[in-house]
């Protein structure tokens, strides 16, 4: 798949980012993976990101990450690949190339590690990692890693394969800014923690699509919610907004990195075995359990 064929793939529906099983023993539950993303594969998504945000990748071995490539090529059918990546320059790169190998359509180059850095630091890193692969890149504008659009656009200029950008800044301003200066030169896809509370604002701003982490678990209402979006039927909208995911926001807020355990906890639900986060992150306490299950009973497959 050449860049260009991964731009035009992440413009033509939704996406998402299939979490990580863990077995008992700690390791990537490739058996699981392939199970729950061959479920995802079913639904309509038109780019599946392993490895990911909502994939854990901030608790991963880098040396694991290929391996997950490869399951989720191995089970996802036609639907493209695209790996996480991040970390220092030299780690990125390496992650990059090593994706790549695994069969990977694309690179989504998360936010370096830990410091603040200048524009032209963070340029030459997203030219760096850009430069050490053939794939198409994205870049995800949050925290320590706010490209300005000046950046921006010299990074356009000088690596051919970037073609998109993720944002999960949640800065209007800035992204209509960069959506009006950059047109479609590149692919924008909304990426603020559950995606849809944010929908209509992004696709305001010139976004036309964005990534849905609860897709893992009810995939049927993130693709009704997405359909309901780009037709503009803003009844149905608000009405799946008040039924599931402003209840679904307030499981997520009741503890630091929720965005991520209560979608693993919603995968559980839906029977399969994904094990737990690891740590930094914890799972959800019994009593969130229980809500989480009466929240998507209503959807359960």
């Amino acid at each position: 798949m050449t860049p260009n064929d991964l731009k035009t793939s992440l413009g033509a529906g939704l996406l998402s980012f299939p979490v990580t099983p863990f077995g008992a023993d700690g390791a990537f539950n490739r058996a699981v993976y392939e199970r729950h993303v061959g479920w995802l594969a079913q639904y309509p998504a038109a780019t599946l990101f392993a490895a990911g945000g909502t994939g854990e990748f901030f608790s991963l071995k880098p040396s694991e990450i290929p391996e997950i490539v490869r399951a989720a090529k191995a089970s996802a059918g036609k639907i493209p690949i695209v790996a996480g990546c991040g970390y220092g320059t030299e780690i990125a790169v390496e992650i990059a190339q090593a994706a790549q190998k695994a069969g990977a359509d694309g690179i989504l180059l998360i936010p370096h590690y830990l410091i603040d850095a200048p524009q032209d630091g963070i340029y030459v890193h997203v030219k760096r990692v850009c430069q050490s692969v053939d794939i198409g890149v994205m870049v995800y504008n949050r925290d320590n890693s706010i490209l300005q659009p000046d950046t921006l656009a010299r990074l356009c200029d000088d690596c051919p394969n970037l073609i998109g950008f993720k944002d999960g800044s949640g800065d209007i301003g800035l992204v209509r800014q960069i959506t009006a200066q950059m047109g479609d030169r590149l692919m924008y896809l909304g990426g603020m923690p559950t995606a849809e509370l944010f929908a209509e604002a992004y696709l305001g701003a010139g976004f036309t699509t964005y990534s849905s982490a609860v897709f893992n678990f009810v995939p049927g209402l993130a693709i009704e919610f997405y359909d309901a979006l780009r037709a503009g039927n803003r009844a149905r909208c608000e009405t799946i907004l008040n039924d599931f995911f402003y209840p679904f926001m307030q499981i997520r807020n009741r503890a630091k990195g929720y965005a991520v355990s209560a979608i693993k906890a919603g995968v559980r639900l839906q029977g399969f075995e994904v094990g737990p986060v690891r740590s930094p992150l914890t799972d959800l306490s019994e009593e969130e359990m229980g809500m989480m299950q009466d929240l998507i009973a209503p959807y359960r497959s």
